[in-house]
């Protein structure tokens, strides 16, 4: 068996892999890949390499978006690399998770189910993708599979350093199928159809098994995909720093500089604000939330005492479809024999749970919430599937079914209501730390999405799921205008944008973004505003003004006219906008939107709203957002320890900061007593950005898990507190 070795944030670790043939006969059984990071010139370090290590073989040198370089031999010769002193000193990378939330069981046909989103029904335009270059990058593709197979073309493996670019497979590790359902939204064409049928596929793996990879994979991943030649690249990936200068979001931007349009999950982090995470929090970026698509939800109604219980079916759950009333009973207390088993949350894995319920005669399970408030939960264990519908439900509910359920019989019949356009509860919030932009930029279908899927189709959600509708949407543009820039690309997706409302009352601009993209309505565009999200920053002073220059570029045949509607009064808030305009036919115009604000007549934190710009009888609604003093948002993100690659005893971490600090400590605190049991780490005159250290592995203390508490003392006097879980790793390396 042969192995690699890839940075993780837990370690330096080995995993099964197929590899070339070694230099000089060496025993290919032992051999390793990595991707490493160096100071100066790559490709004279890698001339360095050749002649002073020849048994080390350069599989690729990165210079686009980062200096690297990808090497292959065996564990102990790359070992000496750290030795060189090109060599960046080596930190922890982040490791980044696909943005996946939820998922119902694999089938190999299509399945029929009222409720599935196929992505295909988007595309409301005569374009089909033809042509365009599509680069994903995630864990890989089925290229295999007969809806892709025609469309894929080539790729590259970054975890394993070849050429073949397949999934995960269970031989390997945790088995993956993200990026296969990633590649079906965009181009599958067989059963399913994607948003751009006729794309050319690109895969790049940069995630490995269980969906995971780290940020020198993924921005290895976006520099070969810029040098190959995409037009757009999809990143259905992230992490929890909610930082614009992470390096994953530095190298998207640096890829849009060279002519690649970005589109960026925003994360699966929400309902809270402040919860977008790198690479979306990239400014260049097209990034994307997840609207929840109408559907019709099942939920549990007792009529004499008109209660109204919601329901949420787990991952790998066969639907909800019951017609009649059925007696709940709890388990495994009573006979659950042909009647709804109600089971409390606990240790035991919910699969393990559903199995015991359904072996026991149950028709359906209902687990419910050992805390306050709801949950999502998975049934799917890759094996064994479980043939009833098994869903979660809130504590509340689930106390209340219990105290009912004691009493001999006891019925909840289900009913259906049809839900409205909405976004999806998980799709993380914006805005941005530090620079406070506004995302996500754009939203678009993200629940219940049908896909292919390693051996079939699959339904799954997620922001994950939204991205790739955008991608294939710009494959869309980019075929019906192959001339247009990035820019246009990214303007006509944001000015066409639906804006979505709720009960009536537009969602928040950092909840949707633009709104829901409309393909037919960004390629036929009559215009383009290029930066229509309206972001004013913090507010620091008593009085302050603040423009921002809108660019406007009349794509029409003739000149055209344009004009502010007039916002409502607002205490505290002055619009100075442009009395109305023409721009020429083909002519671009900058034009001022001043705001002015008196910070003492509002109160503090997050303030937002849309202006309203017409032109004729279109009417395009431009969202703004400013900070009032401050905000509730996180002053320190993203805390992680790893032991240093080619290292025994050295241990490196790093922790993103939002705000220049006078200290900030990690205490360490039983995970069941909360007890304080000591400090891990102490720094002092902390400046905002990402911060990196290390320590020597016999100074971490005992091992073992614990809570560990992040305090940050600002510079202003404020303290700022979060907790995470991390583990003191013993004679095997560990994380957080």
């Amino acid at each position: 068996m042969r192995y690699i070795l890839i940075l993780l944030l837990t370690a330096l670790t080995l995993f099964p892999v197929h590899t070339s043939a070694a230099p000089n006969n060496e025993k290919t059984d032992n051999m390793a890949s990595i991707i490493i990071e160096v100071e100066g010139n790559p490709h004279e370090h890698k001339q360095y390499i050749n002649n002073h290590y020849p048994y080390v073989e350069i599989v690729a040198v990165y210079d686009t978006l980062f200096n690297g370089l990808a090497l292959k031999a065996s564990p102990r010769r790359l070992s000496r690399m750290d030795s060189l002193d090109f060599v960046k000193a080596v930190h922890p990378t982040a490791v980044f998770e696909t943005n996946l939330s939820n998922e119902t069981a694999r089938t190999e046909r299509m399945p029929e189910n009222e409720n599935a989103f196929i992505p295909g029904s988007i595309n409301n335009t005569d374009y089909t993708g033809d042509g365009v270059q599509v680069a994903v990058i995630d864990t890989g593709i089925a290229y295999d599979h007969p809806d892709l197979a025609g469309n894929y073309v080539t790729g590259f493996d970054l975890v394993d350093l070849d050429d073949d670019p397949m999934e995960t497979l269970k031989s390997q590790g945790i088995p993956t199928m993200h990026g296969t359902h990633v590649a079906g939204i965009i181009a599958a064409d067989g059963e399913l159809t994607g948003v751009a049928p006729d794309a050319d596929i690109y895969a790049y793996r940069a995630l490995g098994p269980g969906g995971r990879g780290t940020s020198v994979q993924v921005i290895a991943a976006l520099e070969q995909a810029v040098n190959d030649g995409a037009d757009v690249i999809n990143l259905s990936l992230g992490n929890t720093v909610n930082g614009p200068d992470f390096p994953t979001s530095v190298a998207v931007n640096r890829a849009v500089e060279k002519g690649v349009t970005v589109v960026i999950a925003n994360g699966n982090s929400g309902p809270d604000t402040w919860t977008v995470g790198s690479p979306a929090t990239a400014a260049k970026a097209i990034s994307v939330g997840a609207a929840a698509n109408p559907q019709k939800v099942p939920y549990l109604y007792e009529t004499l005492l008109d209660k109204k219980i919601s329901i949420a079916l787990m991952a790998g759950s066969v639907p909800w479809d019951f017609t009649t009333d059925h007696q709940i009973a709890p388990f495994p207390e009573k006979n659950v024999r042909g009647k709804i088993a109600l089971i409390k949350r606990g240790k035991v894995p919910f699969h393990e749970l559903a199995e015991q319920a359904e072996e026991a005669g149950a028709i359906a399970v209902l687990i419910y919430n050992n805390e306050k408030g709801t949950f999502q939960g998975s049934i799917d264990n890759g094996e064994d599937p479980i043939g009833i519908p098994v869903a979660s439900i809130s504590k509340r509910d689930g106390e209340w079914l219990l105290q009912h359920a004691k009493k001999k019989h006891f019925y909840m019949e289900t009913n259906y209501a049809t839900t409205k356009l909405n976004i999806a509860p998980f799709s993380s919030r914006g805005p941005v730390t530090v620079n406070w932009d506004l995302k996500p930029d754009v939203s678009a279908p993200g629940t219940n999405i049908l896909s292919t899927v390693p051996g079939g189709y699959m339904e799954l959600q997620g922001t994950s799921m939204a991205a790739p509708h955008v991608t294939g949407t710009v494959a869309l543009i980019k075929e019906a205008h192959p001339k247009w820039t990035t820019a246009q690309i990214s303007g006509a997706l944001k000015t066409t944008a639906q804006r979505i409302k709720h009960h009536g009352k537009p969602i928040s601009p950092i909840v949707q973004g633009m709104g829901e993209i409309q393909p037919k309505a960004a390629i036929n565009t009559t215009s383009i505003l290029y930066n229509p999200l309206l972001s004013y920053g913090k507010i620091t002073s008593y009085k302050q003004s603040k423009t921002i220059h809108l660019k406007i570029e009349n794509t029409s045949s003739h000149g055209q006219q344009y004009t502010f509607n007039i916002p409502k009064k607002q205490q505290g808030i002055t619009w100075q906008l442009p009395l109305s305009f023409t721009i020429p036919k083909g002519e671009t115009r900058t034009v001022p939107v001043e705001l002015s604000i008196n910070s003492s007549l509002l109160g503090k934190g997050i303030h937002q709203g849309w202006l309203t710009l017409k032109q004729g009888e279109k009417a395009y609604q431009l969202p703004y957002m400013f900070i009032n003093q401050t905000a509730e948002y996180p002053k320190a993100m993203g805390f992680s320890f790893s032991l240093k690659p080619f290292s025994a005893k050295e241990y490196v971490y790093q922790i993103y900061v939002t705000e220049p600090a006078e200290r900030i400590e990690v205490n360490l605190y039983n995970p069941d007593t909360l007890l304080f049991d000591r400090t891990l780490l102490k720094l002092k005159d902390v400046d905002a950005g990402m911060v990196k250290g290390h320590f020597e592995k016999n100074k971490l203390g005992k091992p073992g898990k614990y809570r560990a508490v992040i305090t940050v003392h600002l510079k202003n006097g404020e303290i700022e507190s979060h907790q995470t879980e991390v583990t003191i790793p013993g004679t095997a390396p560990g994380s957080s």
